[in-house]
């Protein structure tokens, strides 16, 4: 199919074509309700003679279901699309459709376009639909029963903590210690941009002029081992959904958060929203606003241009304020300007405004080889906050790791953090991520883009690479 004739039926989006019945493929379980009750009936309402069906399966169980879906010629119209390597797995290996020149595509700026783009940036091939935003909620009435002022610096998050736990009623800081995901992304990688100055640290570490056993990836740690005190009794075997339990039954102050948790604590708990601390007021404050959904178009649909005025209408404004307010904690990745209902969600998209954002370091390019930096990163950020790791050698780990195959990193310069002990030998454990994540408009990073040390023929054997294992059965990180 070729540009032209993409960018052309993209001005269709209002005709009436042929009456089509289209299948969404997603990992979103929890949004079937939201899409058969709202998105679609909107969808159909103006565009009558198109039928969608909603189609999830749990999240760890999507992408084998898919690569299965795909190879058997069964997969639905339209594929919900994870930022990066995932999608771009699917594109090289020709199971998604080329969106560069739609019509609409416009109204994404860069930053959003380039998780469902090549590394060079070239070619896109999902519309960017919403991002998570990490950060922590706290219970207003425990915070107002002890006196305690939401914390913006370090200084006062860890006094607050200590106020908490001295007055014995409550769990200081609800969290999962069971679960390696969230160590690595609701913890880490959480706080972690106010050290590695977000969007500047990332890409440092794709180029190789910054190496993960710096300085600010030790203090990120040790930020992370100093909440292991405040975690309360049985944290290490605490699951995620004990945790939410945890904050949500009123037991525990605060709780480090995912913005895909504020539709489902609303009306159970009256909580507010905190951004990572900085060292001292006045710093530049950073945050985790992760790309983290999009929308493809299958290359086998039967479909195709019912399933292009879907995508067409994906980058409307009608679609970016539903979603966002039908959905409080994803955020619209368009430039449309809307009103925000959920106070929380409003909150933390102005943060936005405030502060630069960053997405999660681990997720471009630093995950395609052996050991993949993601699975690492949960891992020793788990051990971190047990207290089974230092911090400096959960550093010197990551970075052996990524030293034994990305070579952008053997050029780069020194650590800073000097260590007299012996990095243990890199080990990858796959973790199961939530279905969510991020993003910045006004203040949005630039498109992150291959490591100038990376020729255009590598980057092309990356890509290449990442097709041949999605096609032998494996799952891109």
């Amino acid at each position: 199919m070729s540009k032209q004739w993409l960018g052309a039926l993209g001005l269709l989006c209002c005709s009436h074509l042929v009456a089509g019945e289209l299948v969404i493929e997603s990992w979103r379980v929890d949004d079937k309700a939201l899409w058969e009750q709202k998105i679609i009936p909107a969808f159909e309402k103006s565009h009558p003679g198109i039928k969608l069906t909603f189609h999830p399966v749990q999240n760890v169980s999507f992408m084998p279901t898919l690569q299965e879906s795909l190879k058997a010629g069964k997969a639905g119209d339209l594929i919900t699309c994870r930022p990066f390597d995932d999608s771009l797995a699917l594109f090289k290996a020709g199971h998604l459709a080329e969106l560069t020149e739609m019509a609409g595509m416009e109204n994404f700026p860069s930053f959003a376009q380039s998780p469902w783009q090549t590394d060079s940036g070239a070619q896109t091939f999902c519309v960017p639909m919403a991002s998570v935003i990490h950060g922590f909620f706290y219970n207003k009435g425990i915070f107002k029963d002890l006196g305690i002022t939401p914390p913006q610096t370090r200084e006062q998050f860890f006094a607050a903590l200590d106020k908490v736990k001295a007055d014995g009623r409550y769990v200081p800081l609800a969290m999962s210690g069971a679960e390696s995901w969230v160590a690595s992304e609701l913890g880490f990688q959480n706080i972690g941009p106010n050290y590695w100055k977000g969007e500047d640290g990332r890409l440092a570490l794709i180029s190789g002029s910054e190496r993960l056993d710096n300085a600010p990836y030790v203090q990120a740690f040790s930020e992370l081992a100093r909440w292991r005190p405040y975690l309360g009794e049985g944290a290490e075997q605490r699951d995620y959904a004990a945790a939410n339990e945890l904050f949500t039954s009123g037991k525990a102050a605060m709780y480090v958060a995912g913005s895909w948790e504020i539709a489902p604590f609303t009306g159970k708990v009256d909580f507010g929203v905190l951004r990572p601390p900085v060292a001292k007021a006045g710093d530049s404050c950073y945050f985790t606003d992760h790309t983290d959904i999009g929308m493809g178009m299958n290359t086998a649909s039967k479909n195709k241009e019912e399933a292009m005025q879907f995508l067409q209408w994906l980058t409307t404004s009608e679609f970016a304020e539903l979603y966002t307010n039908a959905l409080p904690g994803f955020f619209s990745l368009s430039n449309h300007f809307f009103d925000v209902s959920n106070p929380a969600a409003r909150e933390m998209m102005e943060w936005r405004d405030q502060c630069d954002s960053t997405i999660r370091v681990a997720t471009q390019i630093l995950s395609r080889g052996s050991p993949k930096l993601g699975d690492q990163l949960a891992e020793v950020s788990q051990q971190v906050l047990l207290g089974k790791l230092e911090p400096q050698a959960a550093a010197i780990q990551l970075e052996s790791g990524l030293l034994s195959w990305y070579a952008p990193q053997r050029k780069g310069k020194k650590g800073a953090a000097a260590c007299d002990c012996t990095a243990p030998a890199p080990a990858a454990a796959p973790s199961a991520a939530p279905s969510t994540a991020p993003v910045a408009q006004e203040n949005a990073p630039a498109p992150a883009t291959m490591a100038p040390a990376a020729s255009a023929a590598a980057t092309a054997a990356s890509e290449e690479a990442l097709s041949r294992e999605l096609e032998q059965g494996a799952t891109p990180q």
